[in-house]
């Protein structure tokens, strides 16, 4: 599979995302691609990562297969040759998914398990995470006492989520919507923890897009439970009190402080050893999730 780092497909180009492009079919259906662009502190760097598109496509339609008895998602199901020409079809084969258009919920569902990142950082400093305190003591990467959501708006392109609260999300969607996105999170991450423990992963937190269908039905879209929109840990290389190393582009974001970067465009070079070794954490994860 060759290296696909952007996309100029005969279908009207709807946006270009840092990773993804999005293209219309028609009033009801999109075509989205991911390429294997590699974004980090949001700047798109030239250089990509062999197969990332191909590998975050086939983790997202796992999962969205291993979950329909949770939620609907977004797929069709559709073979790529009836909307794009063949030539067009073989170059994004493995990329690329034809999915319905539903009206996107304004609210990012955010699930966490174990206290790290920004939640980490938040608890350091409130002794709670997004507004839900927690008891005293916790450990960096611990095991949180019981699972926690903690949502955030979703922003427009170039701009930044911010933390809500529950209340806030009924705000925005109505109490029935809202909750029925709380509960619907909650159980994605449940049953895709269980699962991904059993093969050796952990699945330290992750989140989780919506929308409405016609019938204004809640459907799982967008990705779901990849390394770019979860964070997967090691089960055997996990300790408490440390920052695991995760299967995604961490291996990018260490390089990359240790450089004089103000991270903002341009960016600057990878060497081809961090570049193949971002790639085959990638492939290591969709192996021990999907085999």
């Amino acid at each position: 599979m060759e290296t696909l780092f952007e996309t100029s497909l005969s279908l009207p180009l709807i946006q270009k995302g840092k990773v993804r492009d999005i293209y219309n079919i028609d009033d009801k259906r999109m075509l989205i691609v991911t390429t294997d662009r590699l974004s980090a502190f949001d700047v798109v760097f030239d250089e990509p990562i062999h197969k990332k598109g191909a590998v975050l496509t086939s983790v997202a339609n796992f999962w969205f297969d291993k979950t329909q008895h949770i939620i609907p998602n977004h797929l069709t199901h559709e073979s790529l040759t009836d909307v794009l020409p063949a030539n067009e079809a073989k170059l994004v084969k493995g990329r690329a998914i034809i999915v319905k258009k539903l009206k996107p919920l304004t609210v990012e569902a955010i699930v966490r398990g174990y206290l790290i990142g920004s939640g980490w950082k938040d608890y350091l400093k409130t002794g709670s995470v997004c507004g839900i305190k927690l008891k005293k003591n916790l450990q960096l990467a611990e095991k949180l006492p019981s699972v926690i959501y903690t949502p955030s708006t979703k922003a427009d392109i170039g701009g930044h989520d911010a933390n809500i609260d529950f209340a806030q999300t009924v705000n925005i969607l109505g109490k029935d919507m809202a909750t029925q996105v709380k509960e619907a999170s909650l159980k994605l991450y449940q049953f895709a923890s269980d699962y991904a423990l059993e093969r050796g992963i952990i699945i330290a937190d992750t989140k989780f897009e919506f929308g409405l269908d016609e019938n204004n039905t809640l459907t799982l879209m967008d990705e779901v439970l990849t390394p770019d929109s979860s964070r997967f840990w090691s089960k055997s290389e996990y300790q408490v009190g440390t920052s695991p190393k995760s299967f995604d582009k961490q291996i990018v974001r260490d390089y990359l402080e240790t450089l004089d970067w103000n991270k903002t465009a341009p960016a600057p070079t990878l060497p081809k050893h961090i570049s193949q070794k971002t790639a085959d954490k990638y492939l290591e994860l969709q192996t021990l999730l999907c085999s």
